[in-house]
C-alpha cells in the first residue's frame, strides 16, 4: 500500500470575507474529491481571508500512480482561476 500526501498553499483571488473564502474553497474541494477521489480537506489558515492550505491524500498500489494523482490534482487546481498555487509539499509512504 502506497500513500501519497500533499500539501498545498493558496491564495484566494477576489474574495472580501471568510464566508466567500469558504465558498470558494468549498467548492474547489467537492470538485477536485468528486473527480479524482482523493480525501482532501482545508488544514490550515482556516481565519484569514485570502490565504488557505489544503491537505489531501490518495491511496494506491504504486509510487507512480501516486505521484500522477497528485500532479493531477495539482494541475486541475492551477487551472482554477479563483486561487493560485504559493507552494506544494508532496509525500509519498
Amino acid at each position: 500500500m502506497i500513500i501519497g500526501s500533499c500539501e498545498i498553499k493558496l491564495v484566494i483571488f477576489e474574495v472580501n470575507s471568510l464566508k466567500e473564502k469558504r465558498q470558494v474553497i468549498k467548492s474547489l474541494l467537492k470538485r477536485i474529491q468528486s473527480r479524482y477521489n482523493v480525501s482532501i480537506a482545508e488544514v490550515d489558515l482556516n481565519d484569514i481571508w485570502r490565504r488557505g492550505v489544503i491537505g489531501l491524500v490518495c491511496v494506491t498500489t504504486s509510487t507512480k500512480h501516486a505521484n500522477q494523482m497528485l500532479n493531477n490534482v495539482i494541475k486541475f487546481i492551477e487551472n482554477d482561476g479563483r486561487v493560485e498555487i504559493i507552494e506544494c509539499k508532496f509525500e509519498i509512504i
